[in-house]
């Protein structure tokens, strides 16, 4: 199995000798999921301890035996290594060899204690069993019809992924991508991959572009072929929907597309655009750029379904505006005097005027910053549509801002996706324009999160003569899905808005508040460092980055935990602008995972990949899954783990979801996570390690947003460097959407 034509090569040209070793798989300490790059314990019989394994491989399991191609280096920190440059997965020879294999996970139904089981009562016959005549498992004690079946299924599954395999590495394709892509296709997978590479870029996870047209170029597609060109400007476009447009133009898409594609005749390039445009493949408008003022405008290139979104959201907005709405408006300004004075409620004059709004307009958004009072006034707009017999819906983007939403307003709140009924069967939701929401009032809290495609499915569902009330702040980061929706509306000046500005008394003396104020209004914060004055917001100096890692474990383990009062694991989250790098999320979970919930007897574990999940693990969804219904940003806590059957039970902020062997890969820790995930969150105390090795990702409303999601303590851990370098980006919020034109049409 060549895993990387390139390094064989090169290891050719050094004229080192090559060895070939043979092992099974101890333990895998480092695997790359995107670039493949693995660090691994092997035990070969020719060492008594085991051996560290480097080289690039797809997907490797414990218990499995390889066949290694390279040559013995010796590292100055870590001494002897082996470097592999080409591997060969081979069956195990021992039986210890073939326990391990079977208990590894790879086979649902079959966890370490039954794969002692049925290696103890067929020995060396065991996978020759499985194999031909698996009816015989029937023979070993505690093995039922049931798990009979379900390891038959299993079995034939590992089979059809290996048959996929196969064709996929004569095509230079990894072990670990072909499993995604029989995921993804099922049987079908080799004749889609044979017919239409492509797809793969924009139907498979975690496949681009580039290892799509691998396979293409393997296939004999040429490299100036139509069929290449026209996906290489699909899968450019849809990347910047990935990156937050909803459109691009033209001329920007076709250079993106040249640079992507490696082919410089742009005019070839545009020719191919008009084929896609006239096939109505994608869609052409002549907008405004965003933001600039400039007379031409801009061809702007959109996917179909992205620009539908933007007319259709526009042109409900308009039909729910134009209802006639009749209230009472001095009748519900005396039941405000009534209800505050029973609360001991006062509101400020914004407040009030916010509620008043709310009770006479159709669709209305209210928005505001930090200590502004938006909790209050939510409350006691819920409290007054009840007073009125409304039906009231409340929901939030994520299920944590939901649990948050139904605390404050004292009612159930739910994810959008609940709200409106997703259905997995059919990709689509239940609630729409033919059955809408039994509800008289929809309020949306945390909105400045909703995409276009998303608000669009939203507002198809409320009722022509409902209200639809949107709660947010406009100057947190935009949603991770693309357009700035709630931005739009407001900048169109066609939605009626209630601005809260006034920071109340209580709030102001907030160090957490006046420095998201100050972020926002472009002045550098205040920067306490501890011990020098009582307060929420601080700020520890740290320029080498191992430096800034042992801060934030000791902040998050101790020093918190001492001062506070607060619980580690419960009310303590660690934010950061990357993934990658010594202060990204891979590595301090991975340093957080070893302090807060290290390895014991009593805490069954799972090891996936480089990946151990151990119960009472803080994990993280990492995508959407419509099937379980948890979302990308989900964060929960593993609550059990059944290794006989490879499965995971996690708990949510509302319920407690199964995952099984294929979904478990869609958990990560979330011991930390980034700003963008913990969008819609808030947590009693944040740690936020800023510093330049963050450069690309820093900006101000990311600086912002960090902030507010901290309800009690923040404490800053790094360089003013990158806090400066933070404060002074101020594009990275800018997006190409079309909606605020729309709307205002």
């Amino acid at each position: 199995m060549s895993i990387d034509s390139k390094s064989n090569n090169d290891a050719a040209a050094d004229g080192r000798s090559r060895e070939t070793i043979t092992g099974s798989v101890d333990r895998v300490t480092y695997h790359n999921e995107q670039n493949g790059y693995t660090i691994l314990r092997l035990s070969i019989p020719s060492h008594r301890d085991t051996v560290t394994v480097t080289g690039n491989f797809s997907s490797v399991t414990p218990g499995e035996s390889l066949r290694l191609t390279g040559w013995w280096t010796t590292h100055p920190q870590y001494g002897e290594q082996f470097k592999s440059i080409d591997y060969s997965v081979v069956r195990p020879a021992t039986i210890a060899g073939i326990q391990k294999y079977l208990g590894s996970g790879m086979i649902k139904g079959v966890g370490p204690v039954t794969a002692k089981r049925i290696v103890e009562h067929f020995g060396e016959q065991t996978l020759d069993i499985i194999e031909t005549n698996l009816a015989r498992l029937a023979e070993v004690h505690g093995i039922a019809r049931k798990r009979i079946d379900m390891i038959q299924k299993a079995w034939a599954e590992q089979k059809a992924v290996k048959e996929v395999m196969l064709f996929l590495q004569s095509h230079a394709v990894s072990t670990h991508f072909a499993v995604k892509i029989f995921k993804q296709y099922g049987n079908d997978s080799i004749t889609v991959v044979e017919k239409s590479p492509y797809r793969l870029a924009s139907e498979v996870y975690g496949i681009g572009f580039r290892t799509a047209d691998q396979i293409a170029r393997n296939l004999g597609i040429a490299f100036d072929a139509t069929e290449r060109l026209e996906a290489g400007l699909s899968y450019v476009l849809q990347a910047a929907t990935d990156e937050g447009h909803c459109y691009l133009p033209a001329d920007e898409l076709i250079r993106r597309a040249s640079k992507v594609l490696e082919v410089e005749d742009q005019e070839r390039i545009g020719s191919v655009l008009e084929k896609l445009l006239a096939e109505g493949l994608l869609v052409r408008e002549s907008l405004p750029e965003p933001d600039l003022d400039q007379a031409e405008p801009v061809d702007a290139i959109f996917l179909p379904p992205i620009r539908q979104a933007e007319k259709s959201l526009a042109g409900r907005i308009r039909t729910l505006l134009g209802v006639p709405l009749n209230t009472d408006s001095q009748r519900v300004s005396r039941w405000l005097d009534r209800f505050t004075a029973k609360m001991g409620i006062e509101l400020s004059d914004e407040q009030r005027t916010a509620i008043l709004k709310a009770s006479v307009e159709r669709v209305m958004i209210l928005t505001g910053g930090p200590g502004t009072g938006k909790t209050t006034t939510l409350k006691t707009m819920v409290a007054l549509f009840v007073a009125m017999n409304k039906r009231v819906a409340l929901a939030s983007p994520t299920g944590r801002a939901a649990q948050r939403l139904s605390d404050v307003a004292g009612r159930e709140a739910r994810t959008i996706h609940r709200l409106l009924e997703f259905d997995p069967s059919v990709m689509a939701f239940k609630r729409n324009e033919q059955s809408p929401l039994d509800a008289d009032v929809i309020i949306i809290d945390e909105a400045s999160m909703i995409d276009i495609l998303l608000a669009n499915s939203l507002v198809k569902a409320v009722p022509r003569g409902s209200q639809l009330i949107l709660v947010g702040d406009v100057d947190q980061l935009p949603s991770v899905g693309p357009g700035t929706v709630l931005k739009d509306m407001i900048a169109s000046g066609s939605v009626p808005v209630a601005r809260l500005n006034q920071v109340f008394r209580q709030a102001a003396e907030s160090l957490i508040v006046q420095n998201a104020h100050r972020i926002n209004q472009g002045e550098f914060p205040r920067l306490v460092t501890p011990g020098e004055s009582k307060s929420d917001c601080y700020f520890i100096e740290a320029e080498d980055p191992d430096e800034v890692v042992e801060l934030v474990v000791k902040l998050v383990s101790s020093s918190l935990p001492k001062s506070f009062g607060y619980d580690s694991r419960r009310d303590i989250q660690v934010l950061t602008p990357m993934n990658r790098g010594r202060i990204g999320t891979g590595n301090l979970n991975q340093v957080l995972q070893s302090v807060l919930n290290p390895p014991s007897e009593r805490k069954p574990e799972l090891t996936r990949g480089s990946r151990i999940l151990r119960s009472g693990d803080k994990v993280i969804q990492r995508v959407n899954n419509y099937k379980l219904e948890v979302f990308n940003g989900d964060v929960g806590t593993i609550e059990a783990i059944d290794l006989e059957d490879q499965m995971v039970a996690v708990r949510f902020a509302d319920r407690i979801v199964a995952y099984d062997y294929a979904d478990i890969l869609e958990l990560g820790h979330g011991f930390c996570v980034t700003v963008h995930k913990s969008q819609g969150s808030e947590y009693p105390a944040v740690v936020l390690p800023l510093h330049m090795q963050h450069y690309l990702m820093l900006s101000r409303n990311l600086l912002y947003t960090a902030l507010t999601r901290a309800k009690k303590t923040v404490v800053l851990v790094g360089t003013k460097k990158a806090i400066g370098a933070a404060m002074n980006n101020t594009e990275a919020g800018t997006r190409f959407t079309g909606l605020k034109c729309e709307m205002g049409s």
